[in-house]
């Protein structure tokens, strides 16, 4: 086990490495300073706790911060887990300190209705600081990692859950401040545990193809140097093997096994200038053959976390695929570092501000209000993990956006007053359609007129940036509040009658304070508001109160009807399908034609809308496709009701056999054998000299229809049989 001598002796060179006009004597009072508060606490491993902020530290250090953050970081768990307060780190280490600290602490002292909520509120609290000053989330990105770093010591389900929070939250954010080398170690520490098969594959494989690939890069670092040296560049280049998250999504993207991943090598030409970049690659193009729809310039067009680099990819003379970056010394420190590279207090000495390039900060802290804490949380993440594309207004400045953004998307990152009251684009100087795709490049013209009617509901179906959904919904719920009173009043009604619950339940007053606590609403009418903007679903207000509703549901209404017995209900659930639905007393059954159940097989329901419950077996291929998180409120249990069938069930068995003479008429004699009520049989031969036969009919539970596919196997030529799925 390190000692906690180790990890300081580790951070001192830290620092005299990277950030050598640090002042140490204020360091080692903070080091004294945690190591008192910390006395008493271990880590999961045992080891000493204050070894967990002497490493934060010195990640800190590594990426170039500055005292007060080296400081901030030393310091940063004072506050969450011992009795230290901000007004004592502001005594011993000054006011900016105790912000830092502050900016980074979690809100575990205060309770939340869900895990959402809490989340939102400490990334809204984290955005707010790091509006004021960017190295709050330095500091954190730098204590996730390290956290990441030793999740072994961890619960295999605080494992996932860590790893899945990094993934969604914090790995996107280094990605966005620019911190590749930092998000690439998060993304395959985290992988590790959210795919361990994935993962151990795909190191396996590196592993053993080890020795290949140092042939390979040292060869092509060889050619590229000799022809650089030839014509007079200075130049370093270096190879390495793409990290492994970089190969597991593209074995995802592209469904191909590892064997089939050839572009696997990426190699770096760091040179002095903008003009040697593209005198380089000229001649990388020279030495081999380009793959065309691969050329990326992000020095003429940076991405808005500064990044900056000329992006190939080239077919080397072996035909085995690699990419080349080349940039510049200054792009490839922003490029490993990103926003600790250039933020203010290395120029003038002060804290990090709010420059142009954190007007993103700017916009996620926009976003979440008026929004869902669920719905905020995903958007989070779509908005800093989608794909980019790079457009421009008609006078040349470049607009990012996430990929796959429309005419409106555009509209909204130029100012909330375009997008809503436009009434046309152009793209590249032609008449565009609101849901045209944007492509890298394009000239995007917003067309507005001040008497527009503003934006249609159908917008928030179009667009794909967050940004662009909130500011519609926000129109939305201040132009025609009672317009939105009257949708979701409806929404609501209709979700409690879909859940078998009488809207009259609403007349209790001791309920409705009830629903608007857990809702977190002042109103009913400003939930309703809420639901016909789109800020919150009804689905989801109805959950959230369901206990309450069911409760109450139970106590009779005034325009109820009268209850049946637990008996009758039942008896009223499946007189006519033979299927009791959970918490539903009669409801419309259809049997799902894709896997025709019959009683005995296990089966799910599934609310459609208009049609009742279908109900389909629990190993049907479709119920496991359609099984997804925003539907999953439409699955229901159901069971056989039991008893005396009175009627019969349609099922389909699929039959595989040699293409033989005779097969039909050899079944045809079973079925009657059986006496079954046949409504379709079909043959067709298919290849290799086998047939196969479609056939229909009628059944009064499992047990016969086992029989049945019995009887069919034993005749002659027949291969297989099984249930059918459409």
């Amino acid at each position: 086990m390190e000692s906690i001598e180790q990890h300081y002796q580790s951070m001192v060179q830290a620092i005299e490495n990277y950030t050598p006009t640090a002042d140490m004597l204020r360091i080692n009072a903070a080091v004294d300073f945690a190591s008192r508060k910390h006395a008493n606490q271990k880590r999961k491993d045992g080891s000493p706790y204050v070894i967990h902020p002497l490493a934060v530290a010195e990640i800190v250090a590594e990426i170039g911060l500055d005292t007060d953050a080296i400081l901030g970081a030393l310091l940063h768990d004072c506050i969450e887990d011992t009795d230290t307060t901000f007004d004592e780190i502001t005594e011993h280490f000054g006011r900016a300190v105790a912000e830092l600290v502050e900016g980074v602490t979690k809100l575990t002292r205060v309770q939340y209705s869900t895990t959402e909520e809490q989340q939102m509120e400490n990334l809204r609290k984290m955005f707010m600081a790091m509006s004021k000053d960017i190295r709050v989330i330095l500091i954190k990105i730098a204590d996730r990692l390290h956290n990441t770093r030793t999740l072994q010591y961890q619960s295999p389900d605080k494992q996932v859950l860590k790893s899945r929070e990094t993934m969604d939250i914090y790995a996107p954010l280094a990605h966005r401040l620019g911190m590749q080398k930092i998000k690439w170690e998060l993304e395959d520490l985290s992988l590790r545990y959210l795919e361990p098969d994935a993962y151990n594959e795909i190191m396996t494989y590196l592993a053993d193809r080890e020795e290949l690939s140092r042939q390979f890069m040292e060869k092509i670092q060889s050619q590229v140097s000799d022809r650089l040296q030839t014509v007079g560049i200075r130049c370093t280049i270096y190879g390495r093997v793409k990290h492994v998250y970089s190969i597991y999504r593209k074995m995802l993207a592209q469904g191909k096994s590892l064997d089939e991943i050839y572009d696997l090598y990426a190699f770096r030409v760091i040179v002095d200038t903008i003009a040697d970049c593209y005198n380089v690659l000229g001649h990388i193009h020279d030495l081999y053959k380009l793959v065309p729809g691969r050329f990326k310039d992000y020095i003429s067009t940076p991405k808005p976390n500064m990044y900056q680099s000329l992006h190939t990819t080239v077919i080397g003379k072996d035909g085995r695929p690699f990419e080349v970056q080349i940039r510049t010394w200054a792009m490839h420190e922003t490029a490993e570092y990103g926003i600790a590279a250039h933020w203010k207090y290395k120029q003038n000495g002060a804290g990090g501000g709010t420059e142009q390039q954190f007007e993103w900060v700017r916009r996620l802290l926009e976003n979440q209000q008026d929004v869902d804490a669920e719905d905020y949380i995903h958007s989070l993440k779509m908005d800093m993990f989608d794909d980019e594309v790079f457009v421009f207004t008609p006078r040349g400045k470049v607009i990012s956006l996430p990929s796959g953004s429309t005419p409106i998307d555009f509209a909204y990152a130029i100012h909330s007053e375009v997008g809503n009251h436009l009434i046309g684009a152009k793209i590249n100087n032609r008449i565009a359609s609101y849901d045209a795709v944007l492509k890298n490049g394009d000239i995007v013209e917003a067309i507005t007129a001040q008497g527009s009617r503003g934006p249609s509901r159908d917008w928030l179906k179009i667009c794909k940036s967050n940004q662009a959904r909130i500011k519609i919904r926000q129109w939305f719920k201040k132009e025609k509040r009672d317009e939105n009173i009257v949708r979701g009043k409806a929404s609501f009604d209709a979700e409690l009658r879909r859940v078998a619950i009488s809207p009259a339940v609403l007349q209790n007053d001791e309920l409705v304070a009830l629903i608007l606590k857990k809702v977190s609403f002042e109103s009913m009418e400003d939930l309703y508001a809420t639901i016909g903007y789109g800020g919150m679903t009804a689905q989801k207000a109805v959950n959230r109160a369901q206990e309450e509703l069911l409760r109450f549901s139970r106590v009779p209404q005034k325009e109820d009807i009268p209850k049946l017995s637990v008996r009758e209900q039942a008896r009223s659930r499946h007189s006519d399908s033979g299927v009791l639905v959970a918490g539903i007393d009669s409801c419309m059954i259809k049997f799902a034609r894709c896997c025709t159940p019959v009683p005995g097989d296990d089966i799910v329901g599934f609310i459609t809308k208009g049609f009742g419950v279908s109900v389909h077996r629990a190993d049907c291929p479709n119920v496991k496709t359609a099984r997804t998180p925003e539907n999953s409120d439409r699955w229901i249990p159901v069971s056989w009701a039991g008893g005396e069938e009175s009627e019969p069930f349609t099922t389909t068995l699929e039959i595989e056999s040699l293409d033989r003479d005779g097969l039909v008429l050899d079944l045809a004699t079973v079925l009657t054998t059986l006496k079954l009520k046949v409504k379709e049989l079909s043959a067709r031969s298919i290849a290799a000299g086998k047939a196969q036969t479609t056939l229909t009919f009628s059944v009064h539970n499992l047990d016969e229809l086992s029989l049945v596919r019995q009887k069919v196997r034993a005749v002659a030529g027949v291969t297989d049989v099984r249930r059918g799925h459409n």
